[in-house]
Formats: structure tokens, C-alpha cells, sequence
């Protein structure tokens, strides 16, 4: 398993992340009262894998909650990470303590703003920036990064020096404003983890959107991981990389000017 420091913070994660949010999907939630079991099942192999970094979002409770039992026993050998859309500051303390009482920690690696309409600063009226540095103060949160599907906010994230990690929805079909993105966060140390990593399902080619991501050293993707077959695909093409040469970027073109 290949592994990155995430921008200027002192996390040393898995080029290949976890993401957690689909841990309530059709197929996990027909196995009834097994489903606990199978997340752990999931879990236990990705960590196996060498997957050392899970992402989830307080949006879904039940993943949060599922996450939570599945690491109870490696916690302290990997790094969590959640997100809130939490627009005052009490609704963020309330979160973050639901938050910690879901996943069974007491502290998150890695916490986001999520999907706000602007970037919190230090002066900012809804005084959420000032909150989240009160938290991290207190050992709740070590590291805070913002989460959003704008590109422009993405930016202003990670000029402004407050924000440690930019999550952004990246993959191969992507466009340039996207790629923008990924240039500034590498330009001001910001770790940057790529939601959508197969664009919502569009992409079906494993090898192609792993490529793809091979091409870029400071992003992290977060794969959506349900089954054990997804697992073993994702892992196999992280031990066995597709070779980037001219044949591969044809099919990434042939496949990019078919979307667009």
C-alpha cells in the first residue's frame, strides 16, 4: 500500500481511503441483524489491505455509527475522519458530540465543514472557524478541513490558510476547473481528498479512474465501499497499477468524449 502525508498535517494515509458512507446500502441492509457483522467483515479486510485512513459523514448516523463498531478494536492504528453541515456554533458542539459518540472515539483526526454556502474564517459571523479551532484546542479534533462541491469555495479554502484539507469531487471526467482545484491545494500544502472518485457511478473502469489518480501525488481518493468485491478491486489495482502510457490515455479520452 502506498501512502501520503496529507498536506502540511502529520497524517501519513493510505493513497487508497475508505469511504464509509454506503455502509447502509440495499445489499448490507437485506442481511438484517447480520449487517453489523458484514461491515466489520469489510472493514477488517480493508484494514488488512494496508487502507489505514476511513471517511465518513454525520449526515448518515446508521455508516457513522457501523464505522464506529467495525474500528472499535484498530482505532488507534488508522485515521478518522467525519464531516457537518452545522450552521451555528451550537449545532456544531452538538454534532461533534454525536459524532464521537457514533464512531466510539473521543477524538477525530480529521473534521470538515461540510457543504456550506461560504468558507468560516476567524471572522466570519457564524463564528464556526473559531469554534472548531476551541475543539481542536481540546484535543476533539487534530486536524480541520472543508468540504464542498464548489470549486471557487474549494479555492478560497485552500488559499486562505486556515484549512488544513480541501475535500472536492475529482475523477477522470472532471473538467479544468476542477483540475484548478488540485493545483492550488498542492501550491499551498493542503492535503486534497477526491470525493466521486467513479463520477457517482458513470465510471465503471476501475483501472482507468485508478489511473487516472496515479497521475496526481497529492490527491487521495476516497473509494465508496460496500462489498467485499469492491474491496478486492480496488485493492488489486492498488498492488498491480495500471501502466500509464499512450494506449491507457486513449481510452481515458475515448471514455471522457463519450460522457461529455
Amino acid at each position: 500500500m502506498e501512502f501520503i502525508a496529507l498536506g502540511k498535517t502529520n497524517l501519513l494515509v493510505s493513497r487508497t481511503a475508505f469511504g464509509a458512507m454506503s455502509l447502509d446500502c440495499r445489499e448490507i441492509q437485506a442481511l438484517g441483524d447480520g449487517a453489523e457483522e458484514e461491515v466489520c467483515t469489510i472493514v477488517k479486510a480493508a484494514y488488512d489491505s494496508g487502507i489505514n485512513f476511513f471517511d465518513v459523514s454525520h449526515a448518515n448516523p446508521l455508516c457513522e455509527k457501523r464505522l464506529g463498531i467495525a474500528l472499535n478494536e484498530i482505532r488507534q492504528n488508522v485515521f478518522l475522519s467525519t464531516k457537518s453541515n452545522a450552521q451555528t456554533v451550537s449545532d456544531l458542539r452538538q454534532d461533534l458530540q454525536d459524532c464521537l459518540f457514533n464512531l466510539g472515539t473521543d477524538m477525530l483526526d480529521l473534521f470538515f465543514f461540510d457543504s456550506l454556502a461560504i468558507v468560516p474564517g476567524k471572522k466570519t459571523p457564524d463564528g464556526l472557524y473559531n469554534e472548531a479551532v476551541r475543539q481542536k484546542e481540546k484535543g476533539v479534533i487534530r486536524h480541520i478541513g472543508f468540504c464542498t462541491e464548489e470549486p471557487e469555495l474549494a479555492v478560497e479554502a485552500s488559499e486562505c490558510g486556515l484549512y488544513e484539507v480541501v475535500q472536492f469531487p475529482f475523477n477522470a471526467l472532471t473538467d479544468e476547473q476542477s483540475r484548478k482545484v488540485v493545483q492550488s491545494c498542492m501550491k499551498n500544502e493542503v492535503g486534497f481528498i477526491a470525493s466521486q472518485p467513479l463520477c457517482g457511478g458513470l465510471v465503471d473502469n476501475i483501472p482507468l479512474a485508478y489511473g487516472f489518480f496515479m497521475q496526481y501525488e497529492n490527491v487521495v481518493p476516497v473509494w465508496g465501499i460496500h462489498t467485499m468485491e469492491q474491496l478486492r478491486q480496488i485493492v488489486y489495482f492498488n498492488e498491480h497499477p495500471p501502466v500509464i502510457d499512450e494506449r491507457f490515455n486513449k481510452e481515458l479520452e475515448k471514455m471522457r468524449a463519450f460522457f461529455n
